[in-house]
């Protein structure tokens, strides 16, 4: 767009709206006003990209203060309006086929400034599976996006708050097809990405990494499923890393206790909710998805569209504003090597 003007600030985030009819366009607003007041503006620029018309109907759901931000930004903040929808058919709160081609449209552009430099990574709001789906696309979410977009084959999935970090071996498919999913080289790469993302990204120069077993009590050695002696503990052992500690399989609630403990700095988790019910348990709020193996630095908040509530000015941006930190924060470490 002509009337777009480059955000101020030594780095620069990029932040896709995601789906229109979520709370995206509240969360986004709501956590670049926290950041900005906490002092980041003169360091950090923000360039978000959407549809503004879409932002001002929920800006007007929340306050006064969130119209004018987007009527006078501070220098540290851009808008890319792509105006992909139809407004005077537009409500919030639902899923359809044309919600979910301007979610990938914001997706489309927040790339192109990626692989321009005009941004050095990316936070992306809520999409809805269904709509992007509805709208002939194939994508399970943004992760499938990303790879395909960067011409990445393999990515991995660390969702992480406070407390904990996780990475994913298997994402979002049917629990009954986790067990064939599994194999030797999947759960490796998923390990030394890991390790490669603690060492890089969160400054951690001697990661200490447990692996979680697939069946309770990681199957008491065989009695339980056969996938902890037949797969998992040999991908473990063919692991070599320097200065990473790698152990397991371990039950998994053992291994996730332990690191809620500190004994470890990342939990690799066999299926989705593994991973997802302890660390919604122990700080949704500051929970953040980070996808590892693209070529940028890319985060989210660990929460959907919630269109139950949108439209309704009461979403919480913990977890976006926990999203732009860890972007920022990862950018820093890196700029650092």
């Amino acid at each position: 767009p002509g009337h777009y003007m480059p955000p101020q600030g030594r780095i620069r985030i990029g932040i896709t709206m995601g789906d229109p009819s979520g709370i995206g366009p509240e969360v986004v607003l709501k956590a670049l006003s926290t950041c900005i007041k906490h002092g980041r503006k003169s360091m950090t620029g923000y360039v978000v990209i959407g549809d503004l018309r879409v932002m001002r109907a929920a800006a007007l759901r929340c306050s006064r203060a969130f119209v004018r931000l987007l009527d006078t930004p501070p220098p540290c903040i851009s808008f890319i309006d792509l105006r992909t929808i139809d407004f005077s058919k537009f409500r919030f709160g639902f899923s359809r086929p044309e919600y979910g081609r301007a979610s990938i449209e914001y997706l489309d552009a927040a790339m192109d400034m990626i692989s321009g430099g005009s941004v050095d990574c990316l936070v992306t709001g809520p999409i809805c599976k269904e709509s992007i789906n509805a709208a002939g696309y194939t994508y399970g979410g943004h992760t499938e996006y990303l790879a395909d977009r960067s011409g990445v084959r393999d990515v991995v999935m660390m969702l992480m708050n406070e407390n904990l970090k996780f990475s994913l071996v298997t994402r979002h498919i049917a629990l009954r097809r986790v067990a064939k999913k599994l194999n030797p080289g999947l759960i490796q790469k998923t390990v030394v990405e890991s390790a490669d993302a603690l060492k890089r990204y969160f400054a951690v120069s001697s990661p200490r990494i447990v692996v979680c077993g697939l069946n309770p009590h990681a199957s008491d050695n065989g009695v339980i499923g056969a996938e902890e002696n037949e797969v998992i503990s040999p991908a473990i052992k063919n692991i070599s890393l320097k200065k990473t500690v790698i152990d397991g399989p371990l039950p998994s609630d053992i291994a996730v206790w332990k690191a809620s403990q500190g004994y470890y700095d990342c939990v690799i988790a066999m299926f989705h909710d593994q991973a997802l019910i302890p660390l919604k348990l122990t700080g949704a709020d500051s929970g953040v998805n980070m996808t590892l193996g693209l070529p940028f630095v890319r985060t989210s908040p660990l929460h959907g569209t919630a269109f139950d509530i949108a439209g309704r000015g009461s979403a919480d941006p913990s977890s976006f504003i926990a999203a732009l930190t860890l972007a920022e924060q990862c950018i820093r470490n890196l700029k650092k090597d």
